[in-house]
């Protein structure tokens, strides 16, 4: 999914400071601040839904409950787990299809399990659950709506794919396959079984397609970004920068079979936000 760590309404700080994530958004002013983990809080409890282990029925229900939950924020009578987002909603101009977007995309893997899906299904899947929550986060920050638009759709694009890339085997052995089925038919492997297809020889090469997908967005991400002021981009060019970094380890490694897992040193994650945070 998109987010990666556990986040709360209760405390929205405190539960999402194991990830990167946390570390771009303590940077913001106040309100914004809040904004932003209200939005982390509310895109992890969906995907948490969308990731449990319980019966499908009742995990689609509970998302339904979720735009229900939705729809009355937006009805000014908001229920007691969306009550503090009314004030983000008003100042930042919130919308609501963003908000249910998220929940449309979580629950494209409830009916039954994503497994190499078109190119068109992974672009809709990456557009809701990532960058839906881009559309909601550049409000946030400020950006023009123009601007603010295309950086959500390519950043949100490059974060979800690199995330793809970096949880093959996690995703996997849950019986989710993210791997476009173009890329893997082009490779030579038929299987849509997510463990027979992330073992076959010729994963790099469906891999090493996806990868240039995510480095294409990128860099558009970065025109948008390097067009706008600065103090308005600082948080999601940390976020870009966090994950081309990780980007550039999975691609070091490879995607040959055993994959060992990466990880951004401290010292890089620490180098990239004093670079981009203190501006």
């Amino acid at each position: 999914m998109t987010l990666e760590a556990t986040a709360t309404n209760a405390n929205y700080g405190t539960t999402a400071s194991g990830s990167s994530f946390y570390a771009a958004m303590r940077i913001l002013p106040r309100e914004q601040r809040e904004a932003m983990f209200q939005i982390y809080s509310f895109c992890r409890q969906v995907d948490d839904i969308a990731d449990s282990e319980g019966p499908r029925g009742e995990r689609l229900a509970a998302l339904q409950q979720w735009r229900n939950d939705i729809d009355a924020l937006y009805q000014g009578h908001p229920p007691a787990r969306l009550k503090d987002y009314a004030a983000s909603v008003r100042l930042f101009d919130l919308q609501r299809a963003d908000f249910l977007a998220v929940v449309d995309g979580m629950e494209m893997d409830v009916p039954q399990d994503i497994r190499a899906p078109d190119l068109a299904t992974l672009d809709l899947y990456c557009d809701r659950v990532a960058s839906a929550v881009g559309r909601l986060s550049v409000r946030v920050f400020g950006l023009a709506q123009d601007d603010g638009i295309r950086l959500a759709h390519h950043l949100g694009r490059a974060l979800q794919l690199t995330n793809i890339l970096r949880d093959i085997d996690e995703d996997a052995a849950i019986g989710r396959l993210y791997l476009p089925r173009e890329g893997l038919l082009r490779a030579g492997i038929a299987s849509d079984d997510p463990l027979k297809a992330t073992s076959d020889p010729a994963l790099p090469e469906a891999c090493a397609a996806l990868a240039e997908r995510a480095r294409e967005h990128f860099a558009q991400a970065d025109e948008v970004m390097a067009r706008n002021p600065r103090r308005v981009v600082r948080a999601p060019r940390i976020m870009s920068k966090y994950y081309r970094a990780i980007l550039a380890l999975l691609v070091a490694r490879g995607f040959s079979a055993p994959r060992a897992p990466v990880r951004v040193s401290k010292l890089t994650r620490l180098a990239i936000v004093l670079r981009y945070a203190f501006i």
